[in-house]
């Protein structure tokens, strides 16, 4: 469940062509900002317009006055990114997603129909299809020793070689609110996240986490 054909549609994202490139989600953070201008030199001026250097914003897109929009990024159709939300830069957000007030992006690629609507820090992550970050919940993209992350569980440790990692995110899955996803977290789809977790590791698709030893399948 670890690779991206287990856990994204890449029909749901402008990086689909991109991530077929890889096996694992997370070999793909270091080439986003390339991607990103790669794609926005591409795009279609008649859908998007350039609101400033290799910052991409389709026309249907509302942005708040208020937001701040770093280089480069894609914000795409009817998407919404609110008050005071803060996109570093790297940052290519699909459509029909929320960008939320004080909600920062950076290093990121949120598939379509993201979102991540109050007060969530997102980076060095992918977020899938559908996939929701409750109120405050974030991804912790360091570790507190600095050194490289490795992915742990399902029997698995894989050493990725990153010292910036922060949580894949499969389609669909829920985060509930205030949690923290530690460094090389990867969820499965369809998976949900109780209130207030802190989630390590890999978390099995079509599952309930409600903490690190009681983690349920879900019942059809």
């Amino acid at each position: 469940m670890l690779t991206i054909n287990d856990m994204y549609d890449l029909s749901h994202s402008l990086a689909g062509d991109y991530l077929r490139g890889f096996t694992y989600p997370w070999e793909a953070l270091s080439g986003i900002k390339e991607l990103i201008i790669s794609l926005g030199e591409k795009l279609d001026k008649n859908e998007y317009t350039e609101v400033s250097p290799q910052v991409w914003v389709h026309k249907t897109a509302r942005v708040f006055p208020s937001a701040y929009l770093g280089a480069p990024c894609i914000i795409g159709p009817e998407t919404e990114v609110r008050h005071c939300a803060f996109i570093r830069g790297s940052a290519l957000v699909g459509s029909g997603c929320v960008v939320g007030n004080s909600v920062e992006l950076k290093n990121v690629i949120l598939f379509d129909n993201v979102q991540t609507p109050h007060y969530n820090y997102v980076g060095d992550s992918i977020l899938g299809y559908k996939s929701h970050m409750g109120a405050g919940s974030i991804t912790s993209n360091v570790k507190s020793d600095k050194t490289l992350v490795v992915v742990k569980g399902m029997g698995e440790e894989i050493e990725t070689g990153l010292k910036k990692f922060g949580a894949m995110l499969a389609d669909h899955v829920e985060v509930g609110c205030n949690s923290v996803l530690n460094p090389g977290t990867v969820i499965g789809r369809n998976t949900n996240i109780y209130p207030v977790s802190r989630v390590r590791g890999v978390v099995p698709a079509d599952s309930i986490y409600k903490g690190p030893d009681d983690i349920v399948a879900k019942q059809e």
